[in-house]
């Protein structure tokens, strides 16, 4: 156990640098899958069969294909169609490209969720459709599509790792290069693995807390 604190000592800065970059890759890619699902729900949900269709084609073609290989083709195929970007604007793409699915059929479900009645009253008032989405329908559906939204959140943090395979200095890449180094494997990945779990268990607390809300209702 001294042996595991002392690694931990020399380790620890090292893997914040890692920690860092996992955060802004998990943000950067929350915030776009949050965006890019919300569009891809209210198409589903618009009522133009074009929209509906495109949209849950959509879905489907992103469900389908593995986060990794959508990180390979954004980093290594787009080059050669002109476009470059980063590993770390190809980790936030990819990933936020990949959850957005997840999203958009998490709001949804929140969306239809909503009695249709108050949808009927609100047409019948004059509002047109989306000044009922804006606010009528989302404000109630946000609120039932808190916890599942809190368990996407848990979920693409820990595929955040994924990122490493494209060379983004995150967290996991940081402990793979520094076990690599000092062969010191199980100090370095019980490390990786306690601040994995640090970061989440705020936000397995904050679902906790989204769920005893809603049963609340």
């Amino acid at each position: 156990m001294e042996k595991f604190w002392r690694d931990a000592v020399e380790f620890l800065p090292i893997l914040m640098n890692g920690v860092a970059l996992t955060i802004v890759v998990t943000l950067g890619s929350l915030i776009l899958s949050t965006v890019l699902g919300l569009v891809w729900a209210l198409m589903r949900v618009s009522g133009v069969a074009v929209l509906s269709k495109l949209s849950a084609g959509l879905i489907n073609v992103i469900r389908g294909i593995p986060i990794i290989v959508l990180l390979f083709y954004l980093y290594f195929v787009m080059p050669d169609l002109g476009i470059t970007l980063t590993a770390l604007q190809a980790a936030i793409l990819g990933l936020g490209i990949a959850y957005s699915a997840y999203q958009a059929e998490n709001f949804r479900a929140g969306i239809e969720a909503i009695d249709k009645g108050q949808i009927e009253a609100a047409q019948a008032i004059g509002m047109g459709w989306w000044l009922t989405m804006r606010r009528v329908v989302l404000p109630q559906a946000v609120r039932i599509v808190l916890p599942p939204y809190g368990n996407i959140m848990i979920m693409l943090l820990k595929d955040s790792s994924q990122a490493s395979t494209i060379t983004v200095a995150e967290l996991a890449l940081q402990g793979k290069l520094i076990a690599s180094s000092t062969f010191k494997n199980m100090s370095v990945f019980t490390l990786v693995a306690l601040m994995y779990l640090t970061m989440s268990i705020p936000l397995i607390l904050l679902v906790r807390h989204f769920e005893k809300r809603a049963g609340k209702r």
